[in-house]
């Protein structure tokens, strides 16, 4: 997509997103900046609608214990993760790239080469916490993995912020707002 920028209906949907989540600052203007809002609401709605992809994957699409894809044989609740995953991955980095971090001036293909292997991380480091919480620890998986959660949001935030979709070192960047888009409606 070289010419996003160009694209009136692209920019219309990407304008539009933006407006419905910047409805619902108020609130939260005196605790977070804007960018930080634009990330847990972008970032929170993609783990909803990952679950939800899981869900509908797990006890509507997938009615074999096991499945059994290009070689693979994946126990039905790994193939409802891979599914999951197919649908939050282009979304997510979808949000991050437009919504969240605009203001990057890294090149597309080097931001999904990065945003992707921050996913893959994110996978190991999930799966080695919940191991720690829940079989070192003892602790329920549930709140195990509520805690990895938080922790991987975090991370994942300054990882996206710093590597993923950075600025240019030394140039400040003002958080993008709907007054600074060259957009009418």
């Amino acid at each position: 997509m070289k010419n996003y920028k160009e694209n009136k209906t692209f920019n219309k949907i990407r304008i539009s997103i933006i407006w419905f989540i910047d409805l619902f600052y108020a609130p939260f203007k005196k605790f977070m900046p804007i960018q930080t809002y634009r990330y847990a609401v972008c970032g929170g709605s993609v783990t909803v609608l990952g679950l939800i992809a899981y869900f509908i994957a797990y006890n509507f699409i997938l009615d074999s214990d096991y499945v059994y894809f290009w070689g693979f044989t994946m126990t039905r609740y790994i193939a409802a993760y891979v599914l999951s995953f197919c649908v939050s991955f282009p979304i997510g980095f979808f949000l991050s790239k437009f919504v969240v971090f605009s203001e990057s001036q890294l090149k597309g293909r080097i931001q999904l080469f990065r945003y992707g292997i921050l996913q893959i991380l994110n996978i190991g480091i999930n799966w080695s916490l919940l191991h720690l919480f829940a079989g070192y620890f003892g602790f329920w998986a549930t709140p195990s993995q509520t805690l990895t959660t938080i922790i991987l949001a975090v991370f994942s935030y300054f990882f996206q912020r710093n590597v993923s979709f950075r600025t240019t070192k030394g140039r400040e960047v003002p958080s993008p707002t709907l007054e600074n888009e060259n957009l009418r409606f």
